[in-house]
């Protein structure tokens, strides 16, 4: 029974070694594949405009060179060996040194050339650079052009050449150029002569990742992976039981990760053992023996690992939940943490003495002792990791300094900050509102946002505050008024009653009488509506109404009142019956009030317009007429109680029309909205439609309840 186990762990253990050698001696029969699409491979070459950008550091050190040239520089030479990559460039190209006057400071160029380098609107040159230097020896320009390049790229060759001009590398011998002008010129033959010599470079090894060896090292990648996963289902293979095969689920995966990350590494092999050989001796059969063996080692090591790898990843699924438990060294060192260990029991309050410290850190109070402690904490676990570079140590001391340095500039920085916060809820505490809460306060930037909308927040309510109670000054004033004058006025007459003698004025008094105590008693009526209303005390009777009818019942109600004001309504309302869930006498009132606003106030002989429009959730009605006076009143005001579009009261009214309106419009969910343009009134009412059954809806609800 033994040998007959062991035979067949025999055969597995076979069958295992020839599905990765046969991989990869696959992956060796692909060399010849990859050689041809190296021998085929161009490398992409570099359009006008890259290698124009290219020319900018170049060119600026050119123009120190040929500056030096024209003065005559003892240096020169020095100069031009240094950056010999601008003799080349020279070569392909026109230059030449101008002075403010534009007269040529360049030896050896012909006028002709001078004169067709200063061209500026010149199509010879491809490629054509102008630097201007002023006499302080700051560039005062860069002008890039050329029958080569767009205007969007003549813009960023500019700004390049610039960025490069401005570098202090350039600035050689402490000396500057003074009121010159350097121009240089390229025409399109030599602009591509010049790229021919900087493109087409030699293939490389790292150039093997423009083939399709990564695509074949990936399929060669996942068939290991695949044959880990599923051999075990054969039955001469089996699971894979030994210790080798129970690494913990961390270990399993790095070594997953380094298979994979070989593909450059194993790139690199490929390229060079296709080039000129990996082993190199002086028998050719030798060399090549070697190179095979070791292409053949290599990739048996890469399938190896990411085999074993994905094996032990395997009992994830025949192991679940216990796998984690039993082969992960986080859940193993946690355990291990939390356990009765004293050491680790030590270590657990260190970490947490630490992490409290920082979460209780008081940014009023010196902090400099907590700072050493983070930075002595940094030290000792950089000189863990520095353990792997002896030559590190010194840098990591150097690091430990600045950044106790920075960190201790840091928090005082912070607590700068903190006290800005401070000062800025002081204010607030006192109640100054007024003042700005500025400044950079770095962490504490989203508590100066939080703070500002308190500050907003504040100063709205007070100001709301304050018009609550002029408002409450201005009722008292209005109501005292609208009252007292038509009681004086009965009062007067009933004085005037007693001693009359003659009947007809008797008569008379009576009716004035009868007029003002009827005014008083609308006003008394208004006022207690508007109060009820303001209270949320109104019950409200909400039932089925034709919305469309009961406007038109209004206006013809109010038709001689629209005639004796010389006005000519034009309304425009659905053809059809809208019916909606409101309180059909409120509403009456709220469009009676808005007509017969319109027909004290508007201006005679002119049209007023009245439109009703169907929406999908709400009906709008809109009321627009021409103003009589000028209508310099506060819009947002003008709804409120007592409040009159002429500020003299010269009209007779309560002052409440608008303000009942509005609160009877809001107690059926609706709102109402005043607006002026110009002498143009318009007043626009939304009002929701609802969905409610009949059924559940009680007649005679308090307000708001439906």
């Amino acid at each position: 029974m033994d040998t007959k186990l062991k035979n067949s762990r025999n055969i597995g253990r076979l069958i295992i070694v020839l599905v990765l050698v046969l991989c990869s001696m696959g992956m060796m029969l692909t060399y010849w594949w990859t050689s041809d699409e190296l021998d085929t491979y161009v490398p992409p070459r570099a359009d006008e405009e890259e290698v124009i950008a290219s020319m900018s550091d170049n060119l600026t050190a050119g123009n120190y060179i040929m500056d030096k040239e024209r003065s005559g520089g003892a240096d020169v030479l020095d100069m031009q060996e240094e950056y010999y990559a601008f003799g080349l460039l020279r070569k392909y190209m026109d230059c030449a040194v101008f002075d403010e006057e534009g007269e040529l400071l360049t030896n050896g160029v012909d006028s002709k050339r001078a004169e067709r380098l200063k061209d500026e609107e010149t199509d010879y040159y491809a490629f054509r650079a102008e630097y201007t230097f002023s006499g302080g020896g700051d560039i005062s320009g860069i002008r890039v052009s050329g029958s080569a390049l767009t205007p969007e790229e003549e813009y960023e060759l500019e700004n390049e050449f610039l960025a490069s001009v401005g570098s202090d590398y350039y600035y050689m011998d402490g000396e500057s150029i003074e009121n010159v002008t350097i121009i240089y010129g390229m025409t399109q033959e030599s602009l591509t002569e010049y790229m021919l010599t900087i493109d087409y470079p030699e293939p490389g090894a790292w150039d093997i990742v423009y083939t399709d060896f990564n695509s074949r090292f990936m399929i060669f990648f996942l068939v290991i992976a695949a044959a880990a996963l599923l051999l075990p289902f054969v039955k001469a293979v089996g699971e894979r039981q030994g210790k080798i095969f129970r690494a913990p689920f961390e270990a399993a995966l790095l070594g997953i990760f380094i298979a994979f990350g070989c593909v450059d590494a194993c790139g690199s092999m490929v390229y060079h053992t296709i080039k000129d050989g990996l082993i190199r001796t002086p028998v050719h059969t030798l060399n090549t023996v070697a190179d095979i063996a070791v292409n053949f080692l290599v990739w048996m090591a890469v399938a190896a690992l990411t085999f074993w790898g994905f094996t032990c990843l395997r009992c994830i699924f025949t192991m679940r939940r216990a796998y984690w438990q039993e082969r992960t060294l986080t859940v193993r060192v946690i355990r291990w943490i939390k356990g009765d260990s004293s050491f680790a029991k030590e270590i657990r309050e260190f970490f947490q003495k630490q992490y409290d410290a920082l979460l209780h850190m008081d940014f009023r109070s010196k902090t400099n002792r907590k700072l050493l402690k983070l930075v002595l904490v940094n030290f000792v676990i950089l000189v863990i990791i520095s353990c792997f570079w002896f030559y590190g140590i010194f840098a990591l001391i150097l690091y430990s300094v600045f950044l106790f340095l920075f960190l201790r500039k840091y928090m005082g920085d912070l607590q700068k900050k903190y006290g800005l916060l401070l000062q800025s809820t002081n204010q607030l505490a006192n109640g100054r509102l007024d003042v700005p809460i500025e400044g950079d306060m770095g962490l504490f930037n989203p508590v100066k946002e939080e703070l500002k909308k308190i500050q907003t927040g504040f100063k709205k309510a007070v100001d709301e505050e304050v018009k609550n109670e002029r408002m409450k000054t201005e009722l008292v004033t209005n109501v005292s008024h609208d009252l007292r004058t038509p009681l004086t006025a009965i009062i007067t007459y009933i004085d005037l009653l007693k001693n009359e003698k003659d009947e007809e004025k008797r008569k008379e008094y009576i009716e004035v009488l009868e007029r003002k105590s009827l005014r008083l008693k609308v006003l008394i009526e208004d006022l207690f509506e508007i109060s009820k209303a303001a209270s949320k005390s109104v019950t409200m009777h909400f039932m089925k109404v034709d919305i469309v009818d009961l406007l038109k019942q209004v206006g013809l109600e109010n038709d001689s009142k629209i005639k004796s004001a010389n006005l000519e309504f034009r309304w425009k309302l659905p053809e059809h019956k809208l019916i909606m869930w409101l309180d059909s006498q409120k509403t009456y009132r709220i469009f009676e009030n808005l007509i017969v606003n319109i027909t004290k106030y508007a201006m005679p002989h002119t049209r007023v317009y009245i439109e009703m429009e169907e929406l999908e959730d709400e009906v709008r009605i809109s009321m627009k007429n021409v103003s009589a006076d000028e209508l310099n009143f506060n819009t947002d005001e003008i709804t409120d109680r007592f409040v009159r579009g002429d500020s003299s009261r010269n009209t007779e009214g309560s002052g409440l029309g608008l303000a009942i309106a509005k609160s009877f419009v809001e107690l059926q969910h609706g709102t109402l909205k005043i607006s002026t343009e110009a002498d143009l009134f318009k007043a626009d009412i939304t009002l929701p439609k609802t969905e409610i059954p009949w059924e559940e809806r009680r007649e005679g609800s308090p307000a708001g309840e439906m």
